[in-house]
């Protein structure tokens, strides 16, 4: 596996400065939230600044360029540009950085999650809600919640982003409806 050192760079050279600084920012909650949870702190910090890897692809060439590296999209992701960078970045850290399992599915559902979603994945996910820079009132609240309960705190943050979804009036993906269902089992 690539070092935190030689992904970083890859991942600077690759992004807009905002959204570095977002990824710095998800990198820097991943590391405290694995600490309070005993999660590897390097994989949480090699996940929080690649996760968006793949986020500044040019919309018109996604889809192709997805399917080129082997991304399996599915109907929804097709019709949802945005969240096929997740699935693309997870491809990209594995083939040039040599991410493990755990890692590349963390952050395949980082923008979705899903049902079973290991703590990495739980962390990756409640971290992007909840970074120091997002500017609604959830954030801090998910951010208060996850220092207190993992479980909780990543159901608060999806939950909230189903709500956005439905005030929006914009469809949800039916991995974040199971992964909603999975936590209230």
């Amino acid at each position: 596996m690539k070092s935190y050192e030689e992904v970083y760079k890859v991942v600077k050279n690759g992004l807009s400065a905002s959204r570095f600084k977002h990824s710095e920012n998800v990198m820097d909650r991943c590391v405290e939230f694995a600490k309070l949870y005993d999660e590897d702190v390097e994989k949480a910090k090699l996940v929080g600044i690649a996760h968006d890897i793949a986020k500044e692809f040019p919309k018109e060439k996604r889809v192709r360029t997805a399917e080129q590296d082997g991304v399996k999209l599915t109907e929804f992701e097709k019709n949802h540009l945005s969240l096929i960078h997740a699935k693309h970045g997870a491809i990209i850290c594995e083939k040039d950085f040599g991410f493990s399992e755990d890692m590349c599915d963390a952050i395949s559902f980082h923008s979705t999650a899903k049902a079973g979603m290991s703590k990495l994945a739980k962390i990756l996910y409640l971290a992007d809600f909840c970074e120091k820079d997002r500017p609604f009132v959830e954030a801090e609240k998910a951010y208060e919640k996850g220092k207190e309960n993992l479980d909780e705190a990543y159901l608060y943050a999806l939950s909230e982003n189903i709500k956005f979804m439905i005030e929006d009036r914009n469809q949800i993906d039916i991995a974040s409806i199971e992964a909603y269902n999975d936590m209230l089992k």
